[in-house]
Protein backbone atom coordinates (compact mmCIF):
# COMPACT_ATOMS: atom_id res chain seq x y z
CA UNK A 1 0.00 0.00 0.00
CA UNK A 2 0.66 3.53 -0.69
CA UNK A 3 2.38 5.01 2.53
CA UNK A 4 3.79 8.62 3.05
CA UNK A 5 6.69 6.97 5.00
CA UNK A 6 8.20 6.12 1.34
CA UNK A 7 8.96 9.26 0.38
CA UNK A 8 11.01 9.88 3.68
CA UNK A 9 12.78 6.39 3.47
CA UNK A 10 14.02 7.48 -0.35
CA UNK A 11 15.58 10.68 1.33
CA UNK A 12 17.21 8.09 3.64
CA UNK A 13 18.46 5.69 1.15
CA UNK A 14 20.17 8.70 -0.93
CA UNK A 15 22.57 10.04 2.58
CA UNK A 16 22.01 6.30 4.36
CA UNK A 17 25.86 6.04 6.11
CA UNK A 18 23.59 6.29 9.46
CA UNK A 19 21.30 3.41 10.14
CA UNK A 20 17.70 4.38 10.78
CA UNK A 21 15.53 3.56 13.73
CA UNK A 22 11.78 3.21 12.83
CA UNK A 23 9.74 3.39 15.54
CA UNK A 24 5.84 3.28 15.79
CA UNK A 25 2.39 0.65 17.74
CA UNK A 26 2.11 -2.25 16.79
CA UNK A 27 -0.16 -2.63 13.43
CA UNK A 28 1.02 0.54 11.35
CA UNK A 29 2.53 -1.27 9.07
CA UNK A 30 6.55 -0.77 9.78
CA UNK A 31 7.18 -4.09 8.74
CA UNK A 32 5.69 -4.54 5.31
CA UNK A 33 6.07 -0.56 4.34
CA UNK A 34 10.02 -1.79 4.94
CA UNK A 35 10.29 -4.80 3.28
CA UNK A 36 7.99 -3.04 -0.16
CA UNK A 37 10.70 -0.28 -0.01
CA UNK A 38 13.35 -3.15 -0.39
CA UNK A 39 11.86 -4.63 -2.56
CA UNK A 40 11.41 -1.45 -4.85
CA UNK A 41 15.12 0.29 -4.10
CA UNK A 42 17.37 -2.65 -3.88
CA UNK A 43 18.95 -6.25 -5.34
CA UNK A 44 18.03 -8.07 -2.09
CA UNK A 45 16.42 -7.56 1.03
CA UNK A 46 18.05 -9.35 4.24
CA UNK A 47 15.66 -9.84 6.68
CA UNK A 48 16.08 -10.86 10.61
CA UNK A 49 13.05 -10.89 13.19
CA UNK A 50 15.42 -10.34 16.37
CA UNK A 51 12.93 -11.09 18.85
CA UNK A 52 14.40 -14.22 20.71
CA UNK A 53 16.94 -15.18 18.13
CA UNK A 54 19.41 -15.73 20.04
CA UNK A 55 22.74 -16.70 17.22
CA UNK A 56 22.08 -13.72 15.59
CA UNK A 57 22.00 -11.10 19.40
CA UNK A 58 25.08 -13.41 20.25
CA UNK A 59 26.85 -12.11 17.04
CA UNK A 60 26.31 -8.72 17.74
CA UNK A 61 27.16 -8.88 20.95
CA UNK A 62 30.43 -10.42 20.15
CA UNK A 63 31.60 -8.68 17.06
CA UNK A 64 32.79 -5.24 17.48
CA UNK A 65 34.12 -4.70 13.70
CA UNK A 66 31.31 -3.80 10.78
CA UNK A 67 33.20 -6.30 8.15
CA UNK A 68 33.17 -9.17 10.86
CA UNK A 69 29.58 -8.32 11.44
CA UNK A 70 28.35 -8.24 7.89
CA UNK A 71 30.10 -11.14 7.00
CA UNK A 72 28.52 -13.16 9.85
CA UNK A 73 24.97 -12.00 9.15
CA UNK A 74 25.49 -13.46 5.42
CA UNK A 75 26.69 -16.55 6.83
CA UNK A 76 23.40 -16.32 9.04
CA UNK A 77 20.76 -15.51 6.31
CA UNK A 78 22.43 -17.29 3.39
CA UNK A 79 22.45 -14.47 1.49
CA UNK A 80 25.32 -11.97 -0.03
CA UNK A 81 25.24 -8.43 1.43
CA UNK A 82 26.63 -5.81 -1.09
CA UNK A 83 27.67 -2.64 0.04
CA UNK A 84 24.68 0.32 -1.22
CA UNK A 85 22.79 -2.89 -2.95
CA UNK A 86 21.19 -5.09 -0.38
CA UNK A 87 19.15 -3.69 2.85
CA UNK A 88 19.43 -5.10 5.69
CA UNK A 89 16.17 -5.06 8.01
CA UNK A 90 16.45 -5.91 11.75
CA UNK A 91 12.97 -6.16 13.06
CA UNK A 92 11.61 -6.32 16.75
CA UNK A 93 14.37 -4.60 18.13
CA UNK A 94 14.51 -4.24 21.76
CA UNK A 95 17.75 -5.15 23.09
CA UNK A 96 20.28 -2.56 23.42
CA UNK A 97 23.48 -4.61 22.43
CA UNK A 98 21.60 -5.03 18.74
CA UNK A 99 21.42 -1.22 18.80
CA UNK A 100 24.91 -0.79 19.97
CA UNK A 101 26.20 -3.15 17.28
CA UNK A 102 24.59 -1.00 14.57
CA UNK A 103 25.70 2.02 15.51
CA UNK A 104 28.99 0.54 14.74
CA UNK A 105 28.10 1.36 11.11
CA UNK A 106 27.63 4.75 11.68
CA UNK A 107 30.62 6.76 9.50
CA UNK A 108 30.84 8.65 6.61
CA UNK A 109 32.38 6.07 4.59
CA UNK A 110 29.84 3.40 5.33
CA UNK A 111 27.75 1.58 2.49
CA UNK A 112 25.76 -1.05 4.22
CA UNK A 113 22.08 0.01 4.42
CA UNK A 114 20.47 -1.07 7.59
CA UNK A 115 16.87 -0.14 9.33
CA UNK A 116 15.67 -1.43 12.41
CA UNK A 117 12.27 -1.09 13.38
CA UNK A 118 10.85 -1.27 17.31
CA UNK A 119 6.93 -1.08 18.16
CA UNK A 120 8.11 0.56 21.84
CA UNK A 121 8.82 4.11 21.45
CA UNK A 122 10.53 4.41 24.98
CA UNK A 123 12.96 2.29 23.81
CA UNK A 124 14.31 5.39 22.03
CA UNK A 125 15.94 6.59 25.73
CA UNK A 126 18.24 3.70 25.55
CA UNK A 127 18.58 4.24 21.91
CA UNK A 128 19.49 7.87 21.81
CA UNK A 129 22.67 8.97 20.33
CA UNK A 130 23.75 10.96 16.88
CA UNK A 131 24.55 7.73 15.09
CA UNK A 132 21.04 7.11 14.28
CA UNK A 133 18.33 8.32 12.35
CA UNK A 134 15.08 8.52 13.74
CA UNK A 135 11.47 8.23 12.18
CA UNK A 136 8.15 7.92 13.34
CA UNK A 137 5.43 5.95 11.81
CA UNK A 138 1.73 6.27 12.48
CA UNK A 139 -1.86 4.49 10.92
CA UNK A 140 -3.07 6.00 8.08
CA UNK A 141 -4.47 9.15 7.61
CA UNK A 142 -7.20 10.05 5.23
CA UNK A 143 -4.85 11.58 3.00
CA UNK A 144 -3.23 7.86 2.89
CA UNK A 145 -6.67 6.40 2.43
CA UNK A 146 -7.52 8.49 -0.45
CA UNK A 147 -4.11 7.67 -2.10
CA UNK A 148 -4.99 3.76 -1.74
CA UNK A 149 -8.52 4.67 -3.41
CA UNK A 150 -9.97 5.10 -6.68
CA UNK A 151 -10.29 8.58 -5.28
CA UNK A 152 -6.86 9.29 -5.08
CA UNK A 153 -7.44 12.60 -7.22
CA UNK A 154 -9.28 14.67 -4.31
CA UNK A 155 -6.11 14.87 -2.96
CA UNK A 156 -5.07 17.65 -5.25
CA UNK A 157 -8.76 19.17 -5.03
CA UNK A 158 -8.59 18.95 -1.53
CA UNK A 159 -5.57 20.41 -0.88
CA UNK A 160 -5.87 23.39 -3.63
CA UNK A 161 -8.99 24.45 -2.48
CA UNK A 162 -7.42 24.72 0.88
CA UNK A 163 -4.36 26.72 0.14
CA UNK A 164 -6.74 28.63 -1.99
CA UNK A 165 -9.54 28.85 0.15
CA UNK A 166 -11.95 27.68 -2.82
CA UNK A 167 -15.13 25.61 -2.82
CA UNK A 168 -13.68 22.28 -3.38
CA UNK A 169 -15.59 20.73 -6.18
CA UNK A 170 -16.32 17.27 -4.73
CA UNK A 171 -17.19 17.82 -1.34
CA UNK A 172 -20.11 15.69 -0.85
CA UNK A 173 -17.76 12.99 -2.13
CA UNK A 174 -15.46 13.90 -0.11
CA UNK A 175 -17.66 13.68 3.06
CA UNK A 176 -18.82 10.18 2.40
CA UNK A 177 -14.90 8.79 1.93
CA UNK A 178 -14.06 10.40 5.12
CA UNK A 179 -17.67 8.89 6.92
CA UNK A 180 -16.07 5.62 5.90
CA UNK A 181 -12.57 6.25 6.82
CA UNK A 182 -14.33 7.59 10.75
CA UNK A 183 -15.62 3.62 10.57
CA UNK A 184 -12.76 2.18 9.23
CA UNK A 185 -9.65 3.91 10.74
CA UNK A 186 -6.26 4.06 8.97
CA UNK A 187 -4.43 0.18 10.43
CA UNK A 188 -3.15 -1.14 6.94
CA UNK A 189 -5.32 -4.84 7.28
CA UNK A 190 -8.29 -3.04 8.01
CA UNK A 191 -8.00 -0.34 5.30
CA UNK A 192 -6.99 -3.39 2.80
CA UNK A 193 -9.75 -5.33 3.64
CA UNK A 194 -11.77 -2.42 3.08
CA UNK A 195 -10.61 -1.55 -0.13
CA UNK A 196 -11.58 -5.38 -1.57
CA UNK A 197 -15.17 -5.25 -0.26
CA UNK A 198 -15.37 -6.63 2.98
CA UNK A 199 -18.24 -6.15 4.88
CA UNK A 200 -18.33 -4.25 8.36
CA UNK A 201 -18.70 -7.18 10.14
CA UNK A 202 -15.36 -8.30 8.76
CA UNK A 203 -13.02 -4.79 9.49
CA UNK A 204 -14.69 -5.00 13.04
CA UNK A 205 -13.13 -8.37 13.22
CA UNK A 206 -10.33 -7.52 12.03
CA UNK A 207 -9.84 -4.36 14.09
CA UNK A 208 -10.94 -6.93 17.34
CA UNK A 209 -7.86 -8.66 17.06
CA UNK A 210 -5.55 -5.81 16.27
CA UNK A 211 -6.82 -4.45 20.12
CA UNK A 212 -6.04 -7.79 21.25
CA UNK A 213 -2.24 -7.93 20.04
CA UNK A 214 -2.32 -4.04 21.51
CA UNK A 215 -3.42 -5.29 24.78
CA UNK A 216 -0.89 -7.95 24.57
CA UNK A 217 1.82 -5.35 24.45
CA UNK A 218 0.56 -3.61 27.33
CA UNK A 219 2.49 -7.00 29.47
CA UNK A 220 5.80 -5.54 28.48
CA UNK A 221 4.83 -2.72 31.21
CA UNK A 222 7.45 -2.57 33.86
CA UNK A 223 5.65 -3.25 37.03
CA UNK A 224 3.28 -6.24 37.12
CA UNK A 225 0.30 -3.68 38.09
CA UNK A 226 0.48 -1.85 35.42
CA UNK A 227 -0.21 -4.60 32.98
CA UNK A 228 -4.00 -4.46 34.34
CA UNK A 229 -4.28 -0.69 34.83
CA UNK A 230 -3.15 -0.16 31.35
CA UNK A 231 -5.80 -2.09 29.65
CA UNK A 232 -8.17 -0.25 32.08
CA UNK A 233 -7.38 3.23 30.71
CA UNK A 234 -7.44 1.89 27.32
CA UNK A 235 -10.62 0.49 27.77
CA UNK A 236 -12.27 3.57 29.43
CA UNK A 237 -11.19 5.79 26.72
CA UNK A 238 -14.12 5.42 24.41
CA UNK A 239 -16.91 6.41 27.56
CA UNK A 240 -14.47 9.00 28.33
CA UNK A 241 -14.51 10.90 24.85
CA UNK A 242 -18.26 10.39 25.02
CA UNK A 243 -18.98 12.28 28.08
CA UNK A 244 -20.39 16.02 27.59
CA UNK A 245 -17.04 16.89 30.10
CA UNK A 246 -13.86 14.92 27.98
CA UNK A 247 -11.50 15.79 30.76
CA UNK A 248 -10.07 12.12 31.26
CA UNK A 249 -11.23 11.76 35.09
CA UNK A 250 -9.88 8.47 37.24
CA UNK A 251 -13.74 7.64 38.78
CA UNK A 252 -14.65 6.58 35.48
CA UNK A 253 -12.40 3.59 35.60
CA UNK A 254 -13.96 2.27 38.60
CA UNK A 255 -14.99 3.83 41.80
CA UNK A 256 -12.20 5.28 44.34
CA UNK A 257 -9.35 5.15 41.21
CA UNK A 258 -6.90 7.93 41.91
CA UNK A 259 -4.46 9.43 39.76
CA UNK A 260 -1.48 7.90 41.21
CA UNK A 261 -2.59 4.87 40.47
CA UNK A 262 -2.61 4.80 37.05
CA UNK A 263 -0.37 7.56 35.91
CA UNK A 264 2.52 4.91 34.89
CA UNK A 265 -0.11 3.29 32.83
CA UNK A 266 -0.92 6.63 30.94
CA UNK A 267 2.35 7.49 30.19
CA UNK A 268 3.58 3.93 29.26
CA UNK A 269 0.32 4.05 27.15
CA UNK A 270 1.57 7.84 25.44
CA UNK A 271 5.17 7.11 25.11
CA UNK A 272 4.58 3.64 22.73
CA UNK A 273 1.73 6.02 20.93
CA UNK A 274 -0.93 3.36 21.78
CA UNK A 275 -2.80 6.70 23.01
CA UNK A 276 -2.08 10.73 22.46
CA UNK A 277 -3.00 13.40 25.20
CA UNK A 278 -3.87 16.57 25.04
CA UNK A 279 -3.35 19.19 28.10
CA UNK A 280 -5.55 21.51 29.25
CA UNK A 281 -3.90 24.90 29.18
CA UNK A 282 -4.80 27.50 32.53
CA UNK A 283 -3.32 30.47 30.11
CA UNK A 284 -3.53 30.95 26.26
CA UNK A 285 0.61 32.48 26.10
CA UNK A 286 4.07 31.34 24.27
CA UNK A 287 5.11 28.69 24.15
CA UNK A 288 1.93 26.42 24.98
CA UNK A 289 4.05 24.03 26.69
CA UNK A 290 4.66 26.15 29.99
CA UNK A 291 0.98 26.38 30.81
CA UNK A 292 -0.65 23.19 30.75
CA UNK A 293 -2.55 21.81 33.68
CA UNK A 294 -0.90 18.50 34.42
CA UNK A 295 -3.93 17.17 36.18
CA UNK A 296 -6.20 17.93 33.20
CA UNK A 297 -6.63 15.89 30.02
CA UNK A 298 -7.84 14.11 27.13
CA UNK A 299 -7.09 11.00 25.89
CA UNK A 300 -7.72 9.30 22.76
CA UNK A 301 -6.68 5.95 21.00
CA UNK A 302 -4.11 5.87 18.20
CA UNK A 303 -5.97 5.03 15.50
CA UNK A 304 -10.15 6.71 14.87
CA UNK A 305 -11.25 2.76 13.36
CA UNK A 306 -10.14 1.18 16.39
CA UNK A 307 -12.20 3.82 19.04
CA UNK A 308 -15.18 3.04 16.53
CA UNK A 309 -14.76 -0.47 17.59
CA UNK A 310 -13.93 0.56 21.26
CA UNK A 311 -17.32 2.19 21.23
CA UNK A 312 -19.94 -1.32 20.01
CA UNK A 313 -21.13 1.46 17.48
CA UNK A 314 -23.22 0.34 14.52
CA UNK A 315 -23.13 2.00 10.88
CA UNK A 316 -26.86 2.82 11.85
CA UNK A 317 -25.80 4.60 15.29
CA UNK A 318 -22.76 6.77 13.54
CA UNK A 319 -25.31 8.05 11.04
CA UNK A 320 -27.79 8.93 13.42
CA UNK A 321 -25.87 9.95 16.90
CA UNK A 322 -24.02 13.17 16.34
CA UNK A 323 -22.19 12.99 19.45
CA UNK A 324 -20.46 9.87 18.50
CA UNK A 325 -19.71 11.04 14.76
CA UNK A 326 -18.14 14.15 16.05
CA UNK A 327 -16.32 12.89 18.58
CA UNK A 328 -14.50 10.20 16.32
CA UNK A 329 -14.08 13.44 14.16
CA UNK A 330 -12.12 15.00 17.45
CA UNK A 331 -10.02 11.98 17.92
CA UNK A 332 -9.26 11.67 14.38
CA UNK A 333 -8.25 15.77 14.63
CA UNK A 334 -6.18 14.80 17.71
CA UNK A 335 -4.26 12.13 15.90
CA UNK A 336 -3.83 14.47 12.62
CA UNK A 337 -1.83 17.14 14.42
CA UNK A 338 0.35 14.39 16.27
CA UNK A 339 1.01 13.05 12.81
CA UNK A 340 1.66 16.55 11.82
CA UNK A 341 4.34 17.19 14.33
CA UNK A 342 2.21 19.46 16.78
CA UNK A 343 1.37 19.25 20.59
CA UNK A 344 -1.90 18.70 21.70
CA UNK A 345 -3.58 21.16 23.80
CA UNK A 346 -7.14 22.44 24.46
CA UNK A 347 -8.80 25.47 26.21
CA UNK A 348 -11.81 25.65 28.60
CA UNK A 349 -12.73 28.79 30.28
CA UNK A 350 -14.71 29.35 33.81
CA UNK A 351 -18.03 29.33 31.71
CA UNK A 352 -17.14 26.20 29.87
CA UNK A 353 -16.82 27.58 26.58
CA UNK A 354 -14.10 24.48 24.98
CA UNK A 355 -11.73 24.80 21.90
CA UNK A 356 -11.16 20.99 21.27
CA UNK A 357 -7.73 21.89 19.93
CA UNK A 358 -4.77 25.13 20.56
CA UNK A 359 -1.58 24.46 18.62
CA UNK A 360 1.66 26.48 17.75
CA UNK A 361 3.07 26.28 14.63
CA UNK A 362 6.98 26.59 14.13
CA UNK A 363 6.56 30.10 13.85
CA UNK A 364 5.23 30.80 17.00
CA UNK A 365 2.06 31.55 15.92
CA UNK A 366 -0.90 30.20 18.50
CA UNK A 367 -3.72 29.00 16.48
CA UNK A 368 -7.49 27.59 17.94
CA UNK A 369 -8.94 24.65 15.86
CA UNK A 370 -12.66 24.23 17.06
CA UNK A 371 -14.75 21.21 15.53
CA UNK A 372 -17.94 22.62 14.73
CA UNK A 373 -21.38 21.04 16.69
CA UNK A 374 -23.56 20.62 13.73
CA UNK A 375 -26.59 21.02 16.56
CA UNK A 376 -25.62 24.64 17.27
CA UNK A 377 -26.75 27.74 15.38
CA UNK A 378 -24.68 29.59 16.72
CA UNK A 379 -21.27 28.76 18.00
CA UNK A 380 -19.89 31.21 20.21
CA UNK A 381 -16.33 29.44 21.17
CA UNK A 382 -14.03 30.30 18.90
CA UNK A 383 -15.38 34.05 18.14
CA UNK A 384 -15.02 34.91 22.41
CA UNK A 385 -11.62 33.01 22.20
CA UNK A 386 -10.48 35.20 19.07
CA UNK A 387 -11.39 38.52 21.52
CA UNK A 388 -9.88 37.02 24.31
CA UNK A 389 -6.88 36.18 23.22
CA UNK A 390 -6.25 38.26 20.21
CA UNK A 391 -5.27 35.64 17.84
CA UNK A 392 -4.42 36.34 14.00
CA UNK A 393 -5.31 32.50 12.92
CA UNK A 394 -8.02 30.10 13.62
CA UNK A 395 -9.82 27.15 12.35
CA UNK A 396 -13.08 25.75 11.84
CA UNK A 397 -13.56 22.26 11.50
CA UNK A 398 -17.21 21.80 9.37
CA UNK A 399 -19.14 19.50 7.41
CA UNK A 400 -19.53 22.51 5.28
CA UNK A 401 -17.11 23.32 2.24
CA UNK A 402 -14.12 25.76 2.14
CA UNK A 403 -15.06 29.62 2.77
CA UNK A 404 -13.79 32.40 5.43
CA UNK A 405 -16.09 34.04 7.31
CA UNK A 406 -15.20 37.33 10.16
CA UNK A 407 -11.43 36.02 9.18
CA UNK A 408 -12.43 32.00 10.67
CA UNK A 409 -11.09 29.59 8.12
CA UNK A 410 -13.60 27.14 7.08
CA UNK A 411 -12.20 23.93 6.74
CA UNK A 412 -14.37 20.62 6.24
CA UNK A 413 -13.35 17.58 8.85
CA UNK A 414 -12.18 15.95 5.54
CA UNK A 415 -9.07 18.30 4.88
CA UNK A 416 -7.08 18.30 8.64
CA UNK A 417 -3.89 16.57 6.90
CA UNK A 418 -3.43 19.91 5.22
CA UNK A 419 -3.18 21.56 8.24
CA UNK A 420 0.69 21.15 8.09
CA UNK A 421 0.34 24.21 6.36
CA UNK A 422 -0.97 26.33 8.57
Amino acid sequence: MERKITNELLRWKKDAFKPLLLYGAKQVGKTYTVLEFGKKNYKNVVYFNTDNYKELIDILKREKSPEKIIMKLSVLSGETIMKEDTLIILDNVNDPYVVKAIKLFSTEDNLYHIIMITSRKENLTKFKGEELYFKAMYPMDFEEFLANSDKKQLINFIKDSYLNNTKMPFHQMALDVYNDYLITGGMPEVVDAYFKGSDFLILESIKQKIIDVIKKEMILAKNLIDIPRSNEVYDSIACQLMKDNKKFQYGNIKKGSRSKDYESSINTLGVNQLINRSFKLNDVKSPLSSNKDEESFKLYTNDVGILYTLMHASRMKFMSDDNLRRTLIENNTANTLVMLGYSLYYYQSEGKTEICFIVQNRVGEIIPIEILNMNLTKAKALTTFISKFKVSKSIRLTDDNFSIKKNIKYVPVYATFCLKDM
